[in-house]
């Protein structure tokens, strides 16, 4: 089965491991602004690095929106994730919100140094003002702190609060 990396895996696991992984190209960036020497050393692995189809990248938004992880996903994760979703691929990640948007989809997520999300959590959209909650829109502001976005009802800024409902 396929898998798709994500910026953890490239950054700990040795070349041979790597091998066949498929990544987004908008990690490359995201590596050398962490590590140019490992980046340069990544070259000699046999990686895959594909951009995601705009449907994919659409499809990827839907499924984090439905988790409510969208907010706190930067557009390299999005990137991943959509590679993941696109291909049914097995998401290799260390990122607790990237973990729980595939596993709520239903996919398979391997840890690169940690013991991984042990349940799905959903997330809501809370008012500061009224309380008001909201499920997290598509296109919901993003964002990896502060407010998400205003409240439909009273125009208080919104943030993000575990959802009650079980999955």
């Amino acid at each position: 089965m396929d898998r798709v990396l994500d910026t953890a895996a490239l950054l700990h696991w040795p070349l041979e491991r790597l091998s066949g992984g498929i990544c987004a190209s908008s990690q490359r960036r995201e590596l050398e602004s962490v590590s140019e020497t490992r980046s340069l050393l990544l070259e000699a692995a046999n990686l895959d690095w594909r951009d995601a189809p705009p449907s994919w990248l659409d499809r990827a938004k839907l499924v984090a929106s439905t988790s409510g992880d969208l907010p706190r996903l930067s557009d390299v994760d999005l990137d991943v994730l959509a590679l993941a979703v696109g291909l049914s691929a097995v998401l290799v990640t260390d990122d607790y919100k990237l973990q729980n948007t595939f596993k709520a989809h239903g996919g398979v997520v391997e840890s690169v140094n940690t013991k991984g999300a042990s349940q799905v959590w959903h997330w809501e959209l809370r008012c500061l003002g009224c309380r008001a909650t909201f499920p997290v829109p598509k296109d919901a502001q993003r964002s990896k702190k502060g407010a998400v976005g205003e409240c439909e009802r009273c125009g208080s800024p919104t943030e993000m609060k575990r959802s009650k409902r079980r999955s």
